[in-house]
């Protein structure tokens, strides 16, 4: 856990303890563009395991959320290949806002809006402990990754760019 700095709820942190998962709460002082790079260096954390939600969506305009190592870059083609999909692209801030109901920066995958198909990363579900979006920007919760396979219904996909 982290300093004890009161964060107030957000629909993630209902979500989760709604189904009874267990998280620490991790607020820090939140940059513009600073991305997962800052957030992890701010909480003494591997980058790697810090995770970006990135709401995305198909030819069809059908989002969806993929989650991926704040590290790694995600391989549109790959993604599309993997889903059946022709193509696959990153939203618009607006859109992605409109589909999530979050700000870029602050987009969980906990509690959204609409419910999206969602997409991870297959070895985040290697890790002991993954770190991602609570809801606000500044904020992330840490959790066990099986949680995004068991609630969300994650579907684990390989589709890191290789670097």
């Amino acid at each position: 856990m982290s300093k004890t700095k009161h964060v107030s709820e957000t629909p993630a942190t209902r979500f989760l303890r709604r189904h009874k998962v267990p998280f620490g709460e991790h607020p820090y002082e939140y940059v513009d563009h600073g991305g997962t790079e800052e957030s992890a260096r701010q909480l003494g954390v591997d980058e790697h395991c810090v995770v970006k939600t990135l709401v995305m969506e198909d030819d069809q305009a059908k989002p969806l959320i993929v989650l991926m190592h704040g590290d790694k870059t995600v391989s549109t083609k790959n993604l599309a290949r993997q889903t059946g999909a022709k193509r696959i692209e990153p939203c618009k801030p607006d859109v992605a806002n409109r589909h999530s109901g979050y700000l870029i920066g602050g987009t969980s995958p906990f509690g959204t809006r609409k419910t999206m198909p969602v997409y991870v990363e297959s070895t985040i579900l290697e890790l002991d402990t993954i770190y991602l979006n609570g809801g606000r920007r500044g904020y992330l919760v840490s959790i066990p990754p099986a949680v995004l396979t068991e609630l969300l219904k994650a579907t684990p996909v390989s589709c890191a760019s290789v670097d």
